[in-house]
């Protein structure tokens, strides 16, 4: 069963509109990376309660808090980060979600390619998360993002594969998202076989290389029909959180827009479809 969420930031910053949206879509689970142009780390109490009764009134939850962690240079100050990380650790239990969306840090300034001087690091820090999320009742759910230590597949599977050895999929797993396999400009099926021994989360985001901005699902190079029968296939169950990028995106985010965003879950609609998965 595949329940589908959306980054509903890529539809407006105003969280009202963005319920208007995807109440029209059928979607009624959010990823919660930002609203009013402000990340949910960075949000007031007061805001948090304010979002948190606005999605309560009209029956929304969370599929994660899609949160900025790892998105550092992996040389950075690591307590004042993982400071932020309790945050959102704090904010599961406020909405009630066990996800956390992580990443696996920047290199260095003047890096030269190669990532075995800073694996050890990458794999403290990460460890050091685990801990906490173990503690907590709480998963991190890592993506893999353009640029960090986990965007190739080699890397996600060596990232999972020694994190796995301490920790259950309870704690942490695997995020595939196939447009950013394109991006980076590696095999997307490639990514796919080292993501899915570790698969807990799905990002729906299609891609053609050197383009500017997402595809529909199906339309780009991500070859996300294949993988949606795969995954039908080896019985998933969870997230498939809409992440279009169709007016274009970055390291903080992406746009989709509202006239677009309901074009972006019919595509994909369509696609679980023809798979015969089962969806709400």
């Amino acid at each position: 069963m595949f329940t589908i969420s959306a980054f509903a930031d890529e539809i407006d910053p105003d969280p009202l509109k963005q319920i208007d949206i995807l109440k029209s879509c059928n979607v009624g689970h959010i990823e919660f990376r930002s609203i009013l142009g402000t990340n949910v780390l960075s949000l007031t109490d007061l805001q948090i309660q304010e979002f948190k009764s606005l999605l309560d009134k009209h029956g929304f939850k969370l599929s994660a808090i899609g949160s900025p962690i790892g998105k550092i240079k992996i040389d950075e100050p690591f307590e004042p980060h993982l400071a932020k990380f309790r945050r959102a650790i704090d904010l599961c239990g406020v909405f009630g979600t066990k996800n956390i969306r992580i990443f696996s840090y920047y290199p260095p300034d003047n890096f030269d390619g190669n990532w075995t001087k800073w694996r050890p690091e990458i794999m403290n820090r990460m460890t050091q998360k685990c801990e906490l999320a173990a503690k907590a009742g709480v998963r991190l759910i890592h993506e893999n993002e353009h640029s960090i230590y986990g965007d190739s597949p080699e890397r996600v599977a060596d990232l999972m594969a020694t994190l796995r050895k301490s920790f259950s999929a309870e704690v942490v797993g695997a995020v595939h998202d196939p447009a950013n396999f394109v991006f980076c400009g590696y095999d997307p099926w490639q990514g796919w076989l080292a993501s899915k021994p570790w698969l807990v989360h799905f990002h729906i985001k299609d891609w053609i290389a050197d383009a500017k901005h997402g595809s529909l699902a199906g339309e780009g190079q991500g070859r996300i029909p294949e993988v949606i029968a795969d995954a039908v296939k080896m019985g998933y169950a969870g997230f498939a959180t809409m992440e279009p990028h169709l007016l274009g995106g970055g390291p903080t985010g992406g746009v989709t827009g509202p006239e677009l965003f309901p074009k972006a879950v019919a595509a994909f609609k369509a696609i679980l479809d023809k798979a015969c998965a089962k969806y709400q």
